[in-house]
């Protein structure tokens, strides 16, 4: 068993020998490798068998074999160390013609058809060896996700939030209403209308008020809620083959009828009612601000949207 207290004073460099040795399978050539003598190697890996409790390796011939757990361990350790090399190789100014930077986005579901494409296609000019990846941000743990480097930064409506998390407006939307080709309501949708038909309601959440519902209540108003689904794409199905309406911002509805299989059968109509616009916002947290990475996708993303 590993040595917790030895573990904590690791010599670092006994690390970069265990990987020569794992992918080498052999004392003098790990040597040769790294420039340094037989013993040398010999001696480190002795004390990372002390401080592992582990022989780590058993020879076979002029092999040095992995022992179970050493070939169990041996690809995670190996991969963090390449990733560290990378982290310390770009150390510094950020190139994004060469980065290999993974960047963290928490981005609302809603928002992945809007932004995702236009941010892959920039990438792809501007930092073809960066990557990256939308993750689920629940808003009651932002500044926690966002301070803990869990996310680098994130979009989401305009929340009352504070120092140390800022955040700029990227979007302001409006409201549209999306119904199939030949609904009833195409040439004579209003209020009253809207109002008294059966609608499909997005939301990943199990219960509670839409967005639209919320500015709906503000003004004394509410409507019927017949279907409830966790996203646009589903709600845009159903709705292409039934009498439902879909209440979605402007921008989206317009990404899902013009997307790679654009729906000629449906139709976006402007809302009927008078609605506050849905302001989206980018947030991060101070700890990132001077990120020379960072900043740099932060002006992207605010330029594409």
């Amino acid at each position: 068993m590993a040595d917790y207290n030895k573990i904590q004073q690791l010599d670092l460099n006994l690390l970069k020998i265990f990987e020569s040795i794992y992918q080498e399978q052999n004392m003098s050539r790990s040597a040769e490798v790294l420039h340094i003598t037989p013993s040398a190697v010999s001696h480190a890996l002795k004390r990372l068998r002390e401080c592992l409790g582990d022989p780590l390796f058993q020879r076979s011939n002029n092999r040095m074999l992995p022992t179970p757990a050493c070939q169990r361990m041996a690809p995670q350790i190996i991969d963090t160390l390449s990733r560290l090399r990378q982290i310390l190789q770009h150390w510094g100014d950020f190139q994004p013609k060469s980065s290999r930077h993974h960047f963290k986005l928490g981005i609302h579901y809603a928002l992945e058809p809007s932004i995702l494409p236009k941010l892959v296609k920039c990438l792809a000019e501007l930092a073809p060896n960066t990557t990256f990846a939308s993750i689920k941000v629940n808003r009651e743990n932002l500044t926690r996700e966002l301070g803990a480097g869990h996310i680098d930064m994130a979009f989401d409506v305009a929340l009352p939030i504070k120092p140390p998390v800022f955040h700029t407006k990227v979007i302001d939307d409006s409201f549209s209403v999306l119904m199939r080709q030949g609904h009833q309501l195409q040439e004579s949708l209003s209020q009253t209308t809207y109002l008294d038909s059966k609608h499909v309601g997005v939301s990943n959440r199990p219960s509670g008020a839409a967005v639209e519902d919320l500015l709906f209540q503000q003004q004394g108003l509410s409507r019927h809620i017949s279907i409830r689904c966790q996203n646009y794409y589903a709600a845009k199905a159903m709705v292409a083959e039934s009498d439902f309406l879909l209440t979605l911002p402007t921008q989206l509805g317009r990404e899902l009828l013009g997307g790679a299989n654009q729906t000629h059968n449906l139709i976006l109509l402007t809302m009927p009612i008078a609605l506050s616009n849905i302001e989206t916002h980018l947030y991060w947290h101070q700890n990132t601000e001077q990120d020379e990475a960072l900043s740099w996708l932060r002006k992207i993303l605010i330029s594409l949207t």
